[in-house]
């Protein structure tokens, strides 16, 4: 198999076992764990699978990082997280992809699954993200929470099969506690880019550019009041996350929290800016 496969994990240990089995088919697997405190080097070692420890900074570096020093076999990597799944469809697809070898890299949709079914509306799916490339070609940019391709990647294609997302299979508790995190990543990178960086209006109609059109819609969205009422609105009604029952009511209600959290802190590190009390 000519794909290499590199997983981040940090105390994954319900979820790296289902992560490891959807990918037994490529010859080399990587798990770059952030010194996890649970079992989680343990069953990668179980397996077989060859474990890196790197310190956590950001998405972007740690994926970097294991480009760097993970004696990586193959030219084509897929970077995945631990929870998140590789369907047969999708394998079939990404050695498909690697064999044409006519790209330099491939955005990859997403499943989100919450509450034992697939969130189609709320989970605004397809997001693509680029997960799949040459190893010599493909490199990470952090931007707030998450990461982007480099700039300069100009081959990149789309694939139509989906992960599956299992972003809330350690509860609540947990993605509450992740996207604190990731607001005051969030909050930090909107400060840091506001008055720098130019709208992108022409940007908001590149429906042939999903990522540009959904950069600059948040790009804009920034700046509106009332933001988490209205993350909710977008989602649960413009979005038809409401199509997604009982569990988008929720997914769309834990959105807005997370929109609060960040426009708190946006708040709150503007007033520190200004010498003010937080």
């Amino acid at each position: 198999m000519n794909i290499s496969v590199l997983i981040l994990t940090r105390n994954e240990e319900s979820n790296l076992g289902r992560c490891l089995d959807a990918v037994k088919w490529s010859d080399d697997v990587l798990v770059l764990d952030s010194f996890s405190e649970d079992r989680t080097v343990e069953i990668a070692g179980s397996r077989g699978i060859r474990v890196l420890q790197n310190h956590f900074v950001n998405f972007a570096e740690q994926r970097n990082f294991g480009l760097d020093h993970g004696n990586l076999k193959h030219d084509w990597v897929l970077y995945l997280d631990a929870d998140e799944v590789v369907t047969p469809e999708l394998q079939r697809e990404l050695i498909a992809a690697a064999t044409r070898n006519d790209m330099d890299a491939y955005r990859v949709a997403s499943k989100m699954m919450f509450q034992g079914r697939w969130l189609k509306y709320s989970g605004l799916y397809p997001w693509h993200q680029v997960r799949f490339g040459r190893r010599d070609q493909l490199r990470f940019v952090q931007a707030g929470h998450g990461q982007r391709e480099n700039p300069g990647l100009e081959r990149v294609g789309t694939l139509r099969e989906p992960l599956l997302h299992f972003s809330f299979s350690k509860g609540i508790q947990d993605w509450i506690g992740r996207h604190n995190r990731y607001s005051t990543a969030e909050a930090a990178h909107f400060l840091e880019n506001t008055g720098h960086q130019a709208m992108d209006w022409p940007g908001i109609f590149a429906f042939g550019d999903a990522s540009r059109r959904r950069r600059a819609l948040k790009n804009i969205f920034g700046f509106l009041p009332c933001r988490p009422t209205l993350r909710f609105l977008y989602m649960y009604f413009f979005r038809l996350g409401f199509l997604d029952g009982r569990a988008g009511y929720t997914y769309c209600r834990l959105l807005a929290i997370y929109e609060y959290f960040t426009v708190l802190k946006i708040r709150e590190l503007r007033r520190r800016k200004d010498g003010m009390e937080p």
